[in-house]
């Protein structure tokens, strides 16, 4: 019974920890428009400092004091804002992925070693030092990293000269900046302009991807679950910047071929064909003669409880709801 209550325990715990996650990433994403709203820069905060004590209370030294080292550097840029580039962005996220892998490591079929936690932890030791050595250089005023495109190219030179034929991976920083004014855009109201402004950075983001078969297949499939306008922003953006992130770092470190569509992804863009009452008529019951029009419910729930709620009167979801309930219980 006492197994069966931790295991309760460390399910909540995971959970939990996702959505303070989802809350980290996206704002280190975007830490130039977070910094620019202090609550945005508190919710890093309380992400960081949840997780730690939660990791405490469950014994997990390793995530306990990766969440501490994020929480200590968080307190720092909400207490003393900086100058936010490229350099900061990459070491911050560098960190997050740290702790990201050491909570995927609880779901894991072989369990939590915090031997090899703790190894973790102490090779990314260096990073949050030079994290931690970097807010203190801007802090005293120190000029911020230039932002130079950084592009990798296979040239093949031919004897002395200097023409040569280069395949370049795309630029961190501009797949970065493009996943940026996604976010922008998913922050404001859904519209069709925004949809069609974030169409347009899919397309862009083709172009940035080069020819990879992986990657482009992940984008068309981003722009077929945008173009869903059942799908509302708040359940697209987390799931396509997610997905986008892990897949530009594969690119970037040329294992573009690792690139997959997500599951959560699919399901957005996956359709089942469902049987929905004329709005002059009651809701039908298998058997009768009344006649139907055919809509397409979206397997992601959310995403499917907007269409039944723009497709059925109060009483019609109170009646249904009831069925449902009778049906599985």
């Amino acid at each position: 019974m006492q197994g069966t209550r931790q295991q309760q325990i460390l399910g909540y715990f995971i959970e939990e920890a996702k959505e303070h996650l989802d809350t980290i990433e996206y704002g280190l994403l975007n830490l130039q428009s977070t910094m620019a709203d202090l609550e945005s820069v508190n919710e890093l905060f309380r992400a960081a400092h949840s997780i730690k004590g939660g990791a405490a209370m469950l014994g997990f030294e390793s995530i306990q004091k990766t969440a501490h080292y994020l929480e200590d550097c968080f307190k720092i840029l909400k207490e003393h804002p900086v100058a936010i580039d490229q350099k900061l962005e990459t070491l911050f996220l560098q960190g997050f992925d740290t702790l990201k892998d050491l909570l995927d490591k609880l779901q894991s079929p072989y369990g939590f070693q915090e031997k090899e936690a703790a190894q973790a932890v102490k090779a990314a030791e260096p990073t949050f030092a030079q994290l931690e050595e970097y807010l203190a250089v801007l802090l005293r005023g120190g000029e911020p990293a230039v932002k130079t495109p950084a592009k990798t190219a296979i040239s093949v030179m031919q004897g002395s000269n200097q023409s040569s034929v280069s395949t370049e991976l795309p630029s961190s920083v501009h797949l970065m900046t493009v996943l940026k004014q996604m976010l922008q855009l998913f922050k404001q109201r859904d519209s069709s302009s925004g949809r069609q402004q974030l169409l347009a950075l899919c397309d862009r983001l083709m172009q940035l991807g080069g020819n990879g078969k992986s990657w482009q297949a992940l984008v068309e499939t981003i722009k077929s679950a945008i173009s869903n306008s059942n799908n509302p922003y708040s359940v697209l953006a987390p799931i396509v910047i997610k997905d986008l992130k892990q897949a530009s770092d594969l690119l970037l470190s040329s294992r573009g071929a690792e690139i997959a569509v997500s599951s959560a992804l699919q399901k957005l863009v996956k359709t089942v064909p469902v049987a929905v009452a004329a709005p002059s008529q009651p809701f039908v019951q298998e058997g009768t003669n009344t006649k139907v029009q055919q809509v397409s419910l979206p397997l992601e729930t959310r995403a499917a409880s907007k269409v039944l709620l723009n497709t059925f009167s109060k009483d019609q979801l109170v009646e249904l709801i009831d069925l449902v309930l009778r049906a599985i219980q």
